[in-house]
This record gives structure tokens, sequence and C-alpha cells, in this order.
């Protein structure tokens, strides 16, 4: 998702490096650039008028600081306004009221809303550790109510069975007298689609509504619809009082329009988006995480979290007074950095996180293989702590038995020693906090996928903006 968006905005930020301010003849072209980019990405045409607006009035003037680049002003300014137009935070589902809390869901027949059903009731389960119950209003597809019956018992929640037979009101009725009785704490209720909006199946979901007085009103859409969807949405929102949105199929859309427009023209929130097909690939919509993604930024935030977690943080400050100092990166530290890395879920995890991945070709995370680094570790195990701290010592016997101490090869060994200079080179840039000369040279940093290095990073590396 977002990919071409991605790379469109990339190139323009990139143009206003070298700059000395944001000025309205400097950003103009960039402007130009970026509004082309939206509307290649299908957001809708008012969404972009106002978008550009906004980012035109911000930018003209804006004073650079020293730490900053013109063009990572700009991105910063982009970026603010990109989570204005989605949402400033994530919007939780409203789920106090007295058990069972309704949640009624609405949507186009195909959109996926069924699947979203379960998904979201697992959701519920595992992350809002909720007693779900889901019951199929759709009298009209029979393969419907089986659907949902076989994706309940694939999460585990429970399932109120329904017939064609019955009305849709009936059926709502019935389940939720059902779901007090085994005192659940919320009830998910599909509804029929149809291929278009009509008055028959807006009538028959607004009397579902009347009679249920659901907490949460979920309006379920196919983001790979672009604009179209955001249109469907008012109409819904028209006629029923909307609380939120789903984005369905949003890995499958390289756009990135329905996103950007939904909540500026329906006003209401995107609460979760779809990102794949299996019961758990829902996830809760975070504008300034989308925000970052779009603008190739990765998810710094997640990272973070992760890392406060995970990293041993005395290690890491260790590091840190060692470098301030001016003393040397040994491979003791290398090895150090090696577990670290492990301890966050291995270099692909990290990458998939990290900013300028999108530059990367297709896949090239996904050609890591953490065993290397696993290698990689037992080598300098094998070395005698003198020869970790001063690597200049390795001669051909000592590599000799290294190697056979190891299991390895000399040529892993010598792939070792040209990863640990070039960490050395990032580490010496970090020097004086310069974190940005040290992003720039994992660019040209190679793992162990490629000759010494992460696969692809040579050619691709991070944008420098």
């Amino acid at each position: 998702m977002f990919d071409n968006l991605t790379e469109r905005l990339s190139g323009t930020f990139r143009k206003l490096t070298g700059k000395a301010t944001l000025t309205e003849s400097n950003i103009q072209d960039a402007l130009r650039e970026v509004r082309r980019a939206l509307l290649e990405a299908d957001v809708a045409l008012p969404v972009v008028k106002d978008f550009i607006d906004r980012v035109s009035l911000r930018a003209v003037g804006q004073e650079v600081s020293k730490s900053l680049t013109p063009g990572q002003a700009f991105i910063k300014i982009v970026q603010a306004e990109l989570e204005a137009i989605m949402g400033k935070a994530n919007a939780e589902l409203d789920l106090k009221a007295a058990p069972p809390a309704v949640i009624l869901m609405a949507g186009l027949q195909g959109a996926g809303k069924t699947t979203t059903v379960g998904k979201l009731a697992n959701w519920l389960k595992n992350s809002a550790k909720k007693k779900v119950m889901v019951v199929s209003a759709d009298v009209y597809r029979p393969a419907a109510i089986q659907q949902l019956q076989t994706l309940a018992q694939d999460i585990q929640v429970e399932f109120f069975a329904s017939t064609i037979e019955q009305k849709p009101v009936e059926i709502a009725a019935a389940a939720v007298a059902e779901a007090k009785r085994q005192f659940i704490d919320v009830l998910l209720v599909d509804t029929a689609g149809r291929l278009a909006i009509d008055e028959e199946m807006m009538a028959e979901i607004k009397a579902l509504h009347a009679s249920l007085n659901p907490v949460e009103t979920l309006f379920v859409v196919d983001a790979m619809t672009g604009q179209d969807a955001a249109n469907t949405a008012k109409a819904f929102n028209d006629a029923l009082p909307l609380t939120g949105v789903v984005l369905t199929k949003a890995d499958g859309d390289a756009r990135g329009g329905a996103a950007l427009s939904v909540r500026h023209i329906t006003g209401k929130p995107i609460k979760f988006i779809g990102m794949g097909e299996k019961s758990d690939a829902l996830e809760p919509f975070y504008p300034d995480r989308i925000a970052s993604r779009i603008l190739g930024m990765g998810d710094v935030l997640s990272l973070i979290e992760e890392a406060e977690k995970k990293v041993d943080k005395q290690q890491a400050e260790k590091l840190a007074r060692k470098l301030k100092k001016g003393k040397g990166f040994d491979l003791e530290d290398f090895k150090e950095q090696l577990k670290q890395m492990q301890n966050m879920g291995g270099v692909a995890s990290i990458m998939d996180k990290l900013p300028g991945m999108g530059a990367l070709p297709p896949g090239a995370a996904k050609m890591v293989d953490d065993s290397q680094f696993r290698r990689m570790e037992a080598i300098i195990n094998s070395m005698t702590m003198r020869e970790r701290l001063n690597p200049d010592l390795l001669n051909g016997s000592r590599k000799r038995r290294i190697t056979q101490g190891s299991g390895t090869q000399i040529q892993d060994l010598n792939r070792l020693l040209k990863q640990h200079k070039q960490m050395q080179k990032m580490m010496k840039k970090m020097k004086g906090g310069k974190l940005a000369n040290m992003m720039r040279g994992m660019g040209g940093m190679q793992g162990p996928g490629g000759p010494g290095g992460f696969p692809g990073a040579g050619g691709g590396g991070f944008p420098r903006f």
C-alpha cells in the first residue's frame, strides 16, 4: 500500500535539497509534484485541493532549523497535514455500554464485510479480551451465514445461528437476547450487502439500526475502489449515523487514495485497516504511522516501542559513552549489537520498520537470513578477547584457528571483518550525535545477504532528503 505515492513523494523531497529556506518559488514545483502524486494515488480532488492549500500556507517562508534540510522541513509539514487529513490519533471503539455492546457492520457486497466481522471478532477476543458473539442478518446470500459460522469456529467465538427464512430484525433481536443470556461482552451483527446502494437496502439497515441501537456502526469499504470508497461511505453516512470506517484489502492497494479521502469526505474516522486474508490481519488505524509509511519513513514509533522493551539499555549506554570518548568500535561491541538485533526479532523485522526501506527492491528484507548473523556471532566467540579488541592481529594462522573453532570458512570470516570495518565508519559518523550521517552511511552498507551485506542495500540505500 502507498508504494507509488511513497516513490513519487521521495523524489519530490530530494529536489528541495540544498535550498537555504522554503520560499514560494522553490516549493511551487514540489507542490505541483505532490498534487500530481496524490491524484495518481486516486485521492479525491477536494481532498487534494484542501491538502495542497494547507501545506502551501504552512511551508512558504518556513524557517529551516540547523538540524533540518529544506527537504526535511517540507516533509515535516506534509506529514503533519497527512495526519490532519486522516485524523490525529487512532479512534478507538466505544464499548462503554451495558453488555452486550452491539456493533453493526454495513457495506456493499464484495467489500469483505463478513470476513471483516470475523477479523474484528478475533481482534476483540485477543487484544481487547472480550467475550464475543457473531450473527449474520444477511438473509439474501445463504453462503454468508455458513461463511460466518466457519469463521466463528476457526477463531473460537460464539456464533448465533440464523436462517434465510427469518427477517433481519427478528434475527438481531433473538441474538441480543441470547447474548445477554450468555453474558457476552460484544455482539457483532453482519448485514446484507448489495452490488450498489439502493433504497430497499438502506431501509432495511435503518430498521436494523433502530431496533439494535448499536454503540458502533462501522462501514466496511474496499480500499482498492479508491476515491469511490469515500463517496460510497458518504452515501451510507447520509443514511446511517456511522461511527467509523474499516478499510479492507489495503494490502492489495498500491495507491492508498481511499485512506486519505474517507475521513475528509465523511467526517468519520478510519478505525481499522485490513492488511491480508488471515484472521489476525486487521490492525487499528494509526494516522501518524500511516503518514510515516507514505513518506518512506518506516514505522519508527513501533520500532522505538520494541526497542524500549527488548534492548539492553545498560549495554547501549556503555557503547554510547565509549564512542563519545573517541574509543573504537571493536568486535566485542559488534557482537553485542548482533545480540541486540536478535532480541528485536532479527534483521528482517528491523528493516521492515526502518526509514528508507521502501527504496530497496521488493522482498529484499525477506531475503535477509538471520542464520548468517548467528554464524558471525559464532566466529567472534572463537576469537580471543585480544583479537576481538584488535582485529588487525588476525593473520593467516589465527584465521584458520578461528574458522575451525566456529565451523565456518575463511570467506565467512573475511566478510565479517569487512562488515565490522563498515560499522566502524558508521560509528565514527555518530560521534557528536550526527545520526543523519549514520543513516546515510547505512545506505552504502552491505551485509551477509550480498557481497558482504544486506541484499539490495548497496543499490537502494536510504533516501537523502
